[in-house]
């Protein structure tokens, strides 16, 4: 292999107008249990704008640089790697600094690129999947025929959640922006996806469900939605909540949740613990890339931007407009 640069390229961000553009660094060395990769594809997400309008500092261990997942080829590893060589193909959920053409991951958060799919694809699932997987099946505990219900479904989690959902046996249902979103989340699986601008997704949901109401509810938006949520759930049903996109306020009647034995739970990834995010990689690598490998699931891509049309991903991201996950081309 031909000895590697000695500066990479990465995304800065203006502190004072929050403008995107680039800069050259010091190529990072991976510690004992990292690995480097040549970043060929990188993917974006809700929490990168956040944290570009400081609204999401990353941990005090994490690089500031911008990007959570990555795909691309391992180019250097650590003296305590085993599992992993140069060479090998992998998509990684990093600690940050997934905009840039180089970056390091723990070599526990790294995936396998599934059989038959592209590397570049293959940067639209770390991200999610760990999200989806640990919020549904590991806290949640969506098990097959149950009712599961994922707002946003249109988002790069809610298509994720979806499609995975489905292949493990659930009855999905979704929520959505408009009528062509909501025909989106039905092609991929959903049995009733509900247009909550214009529909009480509660009462139609209810009533979808045959009275049933849902078991997991994955909610991402928060605000006046918890109460619906509280509603909607079924007896026993597990509500779990992974942003707050309306608010992190609301006035509920809890009297539901005695009621119905609701269990309210929540989380965020990036603050979990290195050991946590090792545990989920292994699930996956386990019990859901298979499904990538034979096809069953595919990620949902929206549009794949070159690295230097960076903005314009972050545009198109802020205008909602958007089904699937948003990728970062960085290299072939």
């Amino acid at each position: 292999m031909a000895s590697l640069p000695i500066m990479r390229r990465i995304v800065t961000v203006n502190s004072e107008d929050h403008h995107l553009s680039f800069a050259n660094e010091a190529m990072p060395e991976p510690t004992a249990k990292e690995v480097l990769i040549r970043v060929i594809g990188s993917g974006v997400n809700r929490p990168d704008l956040m944290q570009r309008y400081g609204l999401y500092p990353p941990p005090a261990d994490a690089s500031p640089v911008l990007g959570l997942e990555v795909s691309g080829e391992i180019v250097a590893v650590g003296s305590d790697v085993s599992r992993w060589a140069v060479g090998d193909m992998v998509c990684a959920l990093c600690n940050g600094g997934g905009y840039a053409d180089y970056t390091v991951a723990p070599a526990s958060q790294c995936l396998t690129v599934p059989k038959g799919m592209s590397v570049l694809d293959a940067a639209a699932l770390p991200e999610t999947l760990f999200t989806v997987w640990h919020n549904v099946f590991q806290r949640a505990k969506l098990k097959a025929g149950e009712h599961f219900l994922v707002h946003g479904g249109s988002s790069g989690i809610g298509t994720t959640a979806i499609r995975l959902a489905t292949a493990m046996g659930a009855k999905v249902y979704t929520t959505a922006g408009s009528e062509a979103k909501c025909t989106a989340c039905e092609d991929l699986g959903a049995l009733k996806a509900v247009n909550y601008k214009t529909e009480a997704f509660e009462n139609v949901l209810a009533e979808a469900s045959d009275g049933h109401g849902m078991d997991v509810i994955l909610d991402m938006v928060g605000g006046d939605y918890v109460q619906k949520d509280i509603k909607l759930a079924a007896a026993d049903g597990r509500i779990v909540f992974i942003a707050f996109q309306a608010g992190f306020t609301a006035e509920l009647n809890f009297l539901p949740v005695l009621m119905k034995r609701l269990t309210l739970t929540a989380s965020t990834l990036r603050a979990q613990s290195a050991e946590q995010k090792a545990q989920i990689a292994a699930e996956l690598e386990e019990q859901v890339m298979p499904l990538y490998g034979n096809g069953t699931i595919k990620p949902v891509i929206d549009q794949v931007f070159p690295f230097a049309d960076i903005a314009a991903a972050h545009a198109r991201m802020e205008s909602g407009a958007h089904i699937g996950k948003i990728l970062l081309r960085l290299a072939e």
